[in-house]
């Protein structure tokens, strides 16, 4: 069964479609890569994952069908999310960061958190000892008590990634992530991207423009050109689609 399937999604503004009936599947630990120009309907496939927008057509996530439910609600069944601009708490540390993605996690009642019951310290010491292994992981150990505000911007990427990783998600959606990277940055993020499908076996949908990383990581590419399916199948095959290279590049 696909961790995620598409069927048919189509979200609409007024008189402005912005997808129009998109269909495709994510297999689990596959990197599924979303490409296509500015404007396609990228971020909005993401948003209608997220339970931000409510589209018609089907989205499963497993075997429910996900559409409708709120953003909480999809987090809690196992989707996490990273952004391009990182979106961490930069005021917070490394550990603090990862502790904040236990919230949804955590099966504790204020009052027992305010008496600071025994069960309640065992609960918190098993999720730190979780935001360890994933510190260790994403070989973040050293840094656990640097403010992220005061890091590089690749060293932050690097931190919104471990933060999806500990809320424990089945799939993992990210947005652009080497966007404003250097090339040695772009590498590190290839590198615990592999490193996050091989070893710990979690889908990702990874919307990208740089095309060079996508044919190098990419199990299976899907296109959209102005909210439409255009293409899917291997980086190999699309990214020479002679289709794929108008929408892109236009004819001359």
């Amino acid at each position: 069964m696909p961790v995620l399937e598409l069927d048919r999604v189509t979200l609409s503004f007024g008189g402005l479609t912005v997808l129009n009936e998109v269909s495709f599947a994510v297999e689990p630990a596959q990197l599924f890569a979303l490409i296509g120009p500015n404007g396609a309907g990228k971020t909005s496939i993401f948003n209608c994952i997220s339970g931000i927008y409510a589209p018609r057509g089907n989205i499963r996530f497993g075997s429910r069908d996900i559409v409708g439910l709120r953003p909480h609600e999809v987090a809690r069944l196992g989707i996490a999310r990273t952004f391009q601009h990182g979106e961490i708490f930069p005021q917070m540390s490394v550990l603090d960061n990862l502790l904040t993605a236990r919230h949804g996690l955590i099966r504790t009642n204020p009052i027992s958190e305010m008496l600071r019951s025994s069960n309640v310290r065992r609960i918190e010491e098993k999720h730190r000892a979780r935001v360890d292994e994933l510190l260790y992981f994403m070989e973040l150990e050293r840094y656990r008590a640097a403010i992220v505000g005061d890091m590089p911007f690749g060293f932050q990427k690097i931190v919104g990634f471990a933060r999806a990783l500990a809320a424990e998600p089945k799939l993992l959606l990210t947005d652009e992530p080497s966007a404003g990277l250097s090339r040695g940055e772009r590498e590190d993020l290839a590198y615990f991207m592999m490193k996050i499908k091989d070893e710990i076996g979690i889908a990702i949908v990874w919307v990208e423009h740089d095309m060079q990383m996508v044919a190098d990581l990419a199990d299976r590419v899907h296109v959209l050109d102005y909210g439409r399916s255009l293409s899917e199948g291997s980086p190999g095959a699309v990214l020479n689609d002679a289709e794929v290279i108008k929408a892109y590049l236009g004819t001359t």
